[in-house]
Formats: C-alpha cells, sequence, structure tokens
C-alpha cells in the first residue's frame, strides 16, 4: 500500500531538514515526509507543510518563481491542511513591514510589523529584537493542533516582525514580547505558526503529530 505524503514546500528558504526529521518522528506508519519542490508532488500530497527562514522579499520571490504562491493556495481551496512555519506564516498574511515593505499571498487578511528599534517592555526596560528564545503561548481557542498540550505551554521563537491580524477569531494563538503578537492563526484547513515547533522540545512535536493527524 502506497504511503500518505506529507509535503513540505521547498523554496530554498527554511530549516527543512529539521522539520522533515521532526515530522518523520511523529508521523504514522502509512505517511511519509517529503520534501520537495516538485509542484506534482506537493499537489498529490495529502497534508502541506510551508515553512520559511529569511526575508521576506526574498521569500516572496522564490515563492513566485516556482508558481507555489498559486499552488499553496489551491491545495488550501481544494481542503488539504496546510500548516505554515514561521515565515511561512508571515507570507500568509496580506503586507509585511520588513524591505521596505512587501505584498505577501494576502490568504489572510493581516500585517507583518517590526517589533522596533526602541522596543520595551511595560516598565519601560529595553527588550532586543529579534525576539529569541522560549516563550508562553496562549490558546485563542480550542483547535486540534493543541490537543494534549497545556495552555500556556513554552515554543521557541526567533523573529523581528510579528503577526496582526485583522479577524481576532482566525487567531490560534497569542504571546506576549512588549506587545501581544498572534502566535499562530487558523482558517478551516489552514494554520500557522510563528514559532518553530521542530525546535521546541516535546510540546513541538505533539504539535507536528497534531498537525499529521488534523482532519479539518
Amino acid at each position: 500500500m502506497s504511503k500518505k505524503i506529507i509535503a513540505i514546500c521547498d523554496y530554498g528558504m527554511g530549516n527543512l531538514h529539521s522539520a522533515a526529521s521532526a515530522l518523520e518522528h511523529v508521523c504514522a506508519d502509512d505517511q511519509q515526509v517529503v520534501v520537495t519542490s516538485d509542484a506534482q508532488v506537493i499537489a498529490s500530497a495529502e497534508r502541506i507543510l510551508f515553512p520559511g527562514v529569511g526575508a521576506v522579499r526574498d521569500c516572496m520571490q522564490e515563492v513566485k518563481r516556482l508558481g507555489f504562491d498559486q499552488l499553496v493556495k489551491s491545495q488550501i481551496d481544494a481542503g488539504k491542511p496546510v500548516l505554515g512555519i514561521c515565515v511561512g506564516m508571515q507570507l500568509l498574511l496580506t503586507h509585511s513591514e520588513e524591505n521596505s515593505g512587501v505584498d505577501c499571498l494576502n490568504l489572510m487578511p493581516g500585517h507583518v510589523r517590526f517589533f522596533g528599534n526602541d522596543f520595551t517592555d511595560e516598565h519601560g526596560a529595553k527588550l532586543k529584537v529579534p525576539h529569541m528564545g522560549w516563550n508562553n503561548v496562549f490558546h485563542s481557542q480550542d483547535h486540534a493542533l493543541w490537543k494534549n498540550i497545556k495552555n500556556g505551554e513554552r515554543f521557541y521563537f526567533v523573529h523581528s516582525y510579528c503577526v496582526q491580524l485583522d479577524n481576532s477569531a482566525q487567531e490560534l494563538g497569542s504571546t506576549e514580547y512588549g506587545v501581544k503578537f498572534s502566535a499562530g492563526l487558523c482558517q478551516n484547513n489552514l494554520a500557522a505558526v510563528q514559532f518553530h515547533p521542530e525546535k521546541s522540545h516535546d510540546a513541538g512535536l505533539q504539535l507536528l503529530r497534531n498537525f499529521s493527524q488534523w482532519q479539518p
């Protein structure tokens, strides 16, 4: 019996093999993780991981060059479970302030904002940018991706820009770092997280396990 493919979109902008290794650790025996830039493989997959690391402009250029902008949208429209990670989440939004402003995929209404050069907490203490390290993520709604993950669990972040959704009902989870921002989003069969589950130990593996089993 052929295995069900979990395709990790390879457009040259992400720590793909760490994500693949983590997914392979938790997926079912009848599933196979494939890192690929082949549109046919992605289109035939059961579910899709859309990662990203680096500058948004560079990521968008490669996504468009490979036709992944239309491909990812078509797979979402087809009802497949899709999970974005880090910049892969930011690319789903309408617009990013990074690189003097970049139009993104506009699959979810919202904007990606820079934390700021003079960024402080509520007590006026200066905060480092990028936001790097472990932080608590609070569930904004009950969702299958949070199965067996406690509310307020810590996940690993590395980012200088944060997501602000136009529609709070689409927020999967939130985090505070000077400001409150969306640490995850969801809409039907599309979900995404700002943190790196593949670097987040047991909680991250559980989230990837949940994704591998998610039936929207």
